[in-house]
């Protein structure tokens, strides 16, 4: 699929070369590039929707699971607790053979990408817990420091 949209890209280059044309090429290029990493994943990964239609079905499933769970319409919560990835937990606990593929990955890789993946959490957790109480998370700041630094 790259190879024709390469391709593609390339063809519309050489043949749309009137003055008007260079607009419409460089938005197309600049736009394509722009989303290149992402745009081939659902070929390179076979459990992630091909269409708009079958990534919302999806999302729709994946709320619908989180609301009968909670009670609570909105799942934002839940995204920014977990991390955006959690949507497709319950798409993994179905596919074949996960416990045999889960078992290949050692003991010192799956704890260096939760420990990335619990990073990365915390500074949605930071943000929050700032927005809530500032003065509080300051505070908490300053006596972390002046523990550091001996003056407690």
């Amino acid at each position: 699929m790259r190879f024709r949209m390469e391709h593609l890209l390339n063809w519309m280059q050489h043949h749309y070369t009137e003055p008007g044309d260079e607009v419409l090429v460089n938005n197309v290029l600049a736009y394509t590039i722009g989303f290149w990493n992402g745009l081939f994943t659902c070929y390179d990964a076979p459990y992630v929707p091909r269409t708009n239609n079958d990534h919302e079905r999806f999302f729709r499933q994946t709320k619908t699971k989180h609301r009968r769970m909670t009670g609570r319409r909105s799942w934002n919560d839940y995204i920014l607790r977990s991390g955006e990835f959690v949507v497709f937990v319950d798409d993994a606990l179905r596919q074949p053979h996960l416990i045999e593929r889960l078992q290949k990955v050692d003991y010192d890789t799956f704890n260096k990408e939760r420990n990335r993946w619990n990073d990365r959490l915390l500074e949605g957790t930071k943000r929050r817990r700032f927005r809530k109480d500032p003065e509080s998370y300051l505070n908490n700041i300053e006596n972390k420091v002046s523990e550091l630094i001996g003056q407690s």
